[in-house]
């Protein structure tokens, strides 16, 4: 006997229900790293410092005491509790510095990571969107800019632009364009194949609402993982250019030039030189395994069942 009940039709989830869907699932799988879940700890650790610096710091930053001279940390004889981390070669608070330096980090990264996200998105997505001479005159260009060593290169634009942060940042994010720039033209030209944008071009869509509607939003996933990773890549070339004295002046609490004034105590006051360098490490080091655990979760090939 024929069953001639009517079929249920399918439950169409809202579009909350799917975002909802979709973020569980990039948690279930960013979560299996557990690497990336102790760097994502420690990135939302260092930006709760970058806001809260002023309410967590004990001294402003550049203020001198010339009566605590290289005062060691608090546990080593000589140190104080007044001075946990001790301080400087000039009376400045070591902690106070590290914690506004947190700001630092976090300035120098969004603002490098963002200029060169925008100028690389939109060179790729034209190179290749039209491809022919187009796709070559423009990644011959990048291809030249990949040819010099990321720091050397930065630090000739520093040299012509002039020291300073500004100048540094807008350096960094011109090394680091072609590596957003390529990225996104290879994931063009993967795209363009794919059957909804030749739909899309039969229906009329033009070029524009080709490129930034339709394929643009189902690239960004690869995008989001090369941000962080150049995110962590700008705050050590930041601070490399710091170091050399090309970057943030003194006495501003930027580590890359904390450990350019603090090079002449290294023997006779570890603490000047250590504690910047390991804020540095430990920075880069949780940057980078959030960007793994990213790569993880957002690349379909990567996902574990």
């Amino acid at each position: 006997m024929t069953d001639l009940s009517p079929t249920p039709a399918p439950v169409r989830l809202s579009d909350a229900a799917i975002r909802r869907r979709m973020l569980a699932e990039f948690w279930f799988y960013f979560r299996q790293n557990r690497g990336a879940v102790i760097g994502l700890a420690v990135f939302v650790a260092l930006v709760l410092t970058a806001l809260f610096a002023p309410l967590l710091a004990p001294y402003d930053p550049t203020v001198q005491n010339r009566a605590a001279l290289l005062v060691p940390p608090f546990w080593q004889e000589g140190g104080s509790t007044a001075y946990l981390l001790g301080t400087d070669a000039v009376g400045r608070d070591m902690l106070s510095r590290l914690i506004f330096g947190a700001q630092y980090s976090l300035f120098i990264g969004i603002v490098v990571v963002s200029i060169a996200l925008v100028g690389g998105i939109a060179i790729g997505l034209v190179a290749g969107f039209f491809g022919g001479w187009v796709d070559s005159v423009v990644m011959r260009v990048m291809d030249v800019i990949l040819a010099f060593p990321s720091l050397l290169l930065a630090l000739v634009l520093v040299a012509v632009l002039g020291p300073g942060l500004t100048n540094a940042m807008i350096a960094i994010a011109i090394v680091y364009q072609p590596h957003f720039a390529r990225l996104t033209r290879a994931v063009v030209m993967s795209e363009l194949r794919r059957e909804y944008v030749i739909a899309a071009r039969v229906a009329g869509a033009g070029n524009l609402r080709l490129m930034f509607k339709t394929i643009l939003p189902n690239c960004l996933a690869p995008l989001i993982v090369q941000a962080t990773l150049s995110f962590s890549s700008a705050v050590l070339d930041s601070a490399a250019l710091g170091f050399l004295g090309m970057g943030a002046q003194p006495p501003a609490p930027e580590w890359g030039t904390m450990l350019a004034e603090a090079r002449e105590f290294i023997l006779r006051a570890w603490w000047v030189v250590t504690f910047p360098g390991l804020a540095i490490l430990t920075s880069v080091l949780a940057i980078n395994m959030m960007g793994d655990g990213l790569r993880d979760a957002l690349d379909p090939k990567l996902k574990r069942s």
